[in-house]
């Protein structure tokens, strides 16, 4: 099959999606929040120390200073509070202030096992 030539040029749909006018309508309801590089390394750095991943903390990081930002709370508040919690609590208090910003139905879960005595739990089952 022969190429008929043409003088149009080939657009890439990719390239037509970055424009500056789709970021603006795309992101037009969103807040646009920014912090210092200060109090984002201090949180990222105490979310890596938990989780032991780079990418991991750094999501964290920027979820629980956007969900702050958003209630109108300061991240450092966020962060005192968390360090002064075990690891248990601090799972539980962080899915919960997250849950502050998301929809109903996208609300992330809780695991909570309560602390049970082994011979209470034997008598229980059969």
């Amino acid at each position: 099959m022969a190429s008929v030539p043409s003088n149009l040029s080939k657009t890439s749909v990719r390239s037509d999606l970055n424009t500056s006018s789709s970021d603006f309508f795309n992101n037009y309801y969103k807040p646009n929040f920014t912090v210092s590089s200060n109090v984002n390394d201090a949180v990222i750095g105490f979310f890596e120390k938990i989780t032991q991943n780079r990418d991991s903390a750094e999501l964290l990081a920027s979820s629980v200073i956007y969900t702050s930002l958003a209630q109108r709370v300061d991240p450092m508040e966020i962060l005192e509070r968390l360090k002064n919690m075990d690891d248990k609590e601090t799972l539980a208090y962080t899915t919960m202030f997250l849950n502050l910003n998301r929809v109903g139905s996208s609300y992330l879960g809780i695991h909570n096992r309560p602390r049970t005595n082994k011979y209470v739990v034997r008598m229980i089952r059969p």
